[in-house]
């Protein structure tokens, strides 16, 4: 196989990007519909200016660059994802899919043939959540999750909404413009955690996205002095809190499945350090890739946590916070990227993404894949993130081959 991608290209626009909104540390800080953002957008649009690729936005912001195809009755191949970043974030998240994207278009132009069916680059706004904090709400408006209000409404910390920021930069396009229908949307992306390179895997093929549930707990004790109150006769709420936490992750971790939970958010009232809480919440976040065990899951913790608490002297509710149900990627694609890999001798492994991606929501309306590159150390979300560069060559050889094998 001759390999058409040019590896070394990508590195040097990565570098550019990552010197946006660089920090000493080595990570980035660029927020989405930041001045930053705007800025790394605008070396994206000179790009695809160089390469005569036809440039449109659509009203949520989210850019596209169109290689226009021979048969324009044919509907389009899309490849993207994102730019924006995490405050204090690496510089891989969601730019190498863009970048990725953009060598496939360039690589494919320097054939000299020009494809049947049209290739179509895609920046999604606001994937991170980061900063307006809904992750991936310009491509769930896409796909009818939210409402376009919603997203427009959608305050910082400051009170700025995302309507108003993308005034301010000039961003507002024009509503036809959206992605409404294509033939395939593959999405490259890190990892974000340890799994292919512990397995020494070059390449993940993602066959979805792990379903998720969110719940806040709230356990009601006694509030009371902590001097004169004694031990065997206090009502606790941050310990019984913490008995509640304890036997949920035990319960998960002799599961020994895919199940994750994680307590992200822990808060004690009145919070004071010579006062015995009278109230604490906490947060859960329980994933798993199938929604019947993830259903199971949410059924046996909330039995869990009425067991556990009626050994003990306090109350408890729970409020549910947000469901998402697993997301299975295009089948047939999927199996098409494996046997590429199987001719080709490319290291890989299949596998199903912990985190959420632009793809779960485009998925729902374009038969959908997803890639993976290893993160050295599954270090993500941190001026650490790194990937080797000979892996995001191969992924994107596995990229162009398959592309092309649609696209003529």
């Amino acid at each position: 196989m001759t390999n058409r991608i040019n590896v070394d290209r990508i590195r040097d626009r990565h570098d550019q990007i990552a010197g946006i909104g660089a920090l000493s540390s080595g990570g980035v800080s660029r927020l989405a519909l930041s001045d930053e953002d705007k800025q790394a957008r605008d070396v994206l649009r000179g790009w695809m200016q160089e390469l005569d690729l036809v440039i449109t936005q659509d009203d949520l912001g989210n850019m596209y660059g169109l290689l226009a195809g021979t048969d324009s009755a044919l509907d389009p191949i899309v490849l993207g994802s994102h730019l924006d970043s995490v405050p204090n974030g690496g510089t891989f998240d969601g730019v190498l899919g863009v970048l990725a994207g953009l060598e496939v278009l360039q690589s494919v132009l320097e054939t000299g043939q020009k494809p049947r069916r049209s290739l179509l680059l895609v920046n999604f706004t606001n994937e991170e959540g980061a900063r307006f904090p809904i992750p991936m709400i310009s491509s769930g408006v896409l796909s009818d999750t939210y409402t376009t209000e919603k997203m427009m409404e959608l305050p910082d910390q400051n009170h700025i909404t995302i309507e108003q920021e993308l005034q301010r930069l000039d961003l507002l396009g024009d509503k036809t413009s959206r992605l409404k229908r294509a033939y395939a949307f593959l999405e490259l992306h890190i990892e974000q955690g340890p799994v292919l390179e512990d397995k020494s895997r070059q390449i993940g093929i993602v066959r979805g996205i792990q379903g998720l549930s969110w719940h806040e707990f709230t356990i009601v004790g006694d509030a009371d002095h902590a001097g004169p109150s004694p031990m065997a006769s206090r009502a606790d709420a941050g310990i019984m809190a913490m008995k509640v936490m304890l036997a949920l992750h035990e319960w998960i971790l002799h599961l020994e499945d895919q199940t994750t939970i994680t307590f992200g958010q822990i808060k004690t009232e009145p919070f004071s350090i010579n006062v015995i809480p009278g109230k604490t919440t906490f947060s859960v976040d329980i994933r798993h890739p199938d929604k019947t065990v993830l259903d199971e899951r949410l059924v046996e913790m909330m039995t869990l946590v009425e067991e556990t608490m009626a050994q003990e002297p306090g109350s408890w509710e729970e409020a549910p916070l947000s469901y998402m149900p697993p997301v299975t990627f295009h089948l047939p694609f999927l199996e098409e990227l494996e046997s590429i890999c199987r001719e080709q001798r490319f290291s890989y492994s299949t596998m199903f993404s912990g985190a959420g991606h632009d793809a779960m929501h485009i998925s729902k309306f374009i038969p959908t894949v997803m890639l993976f590159v290893p993160s050295i150390g599954g270090k993500s979300h941190h001026p650490a993130e790194l990937s080797r560069w000979e892996d995001i060559d191969q992924a994107v050889q596995l990229m162009y081959e398959w592309t092309t094998g649609h696209c003529y």
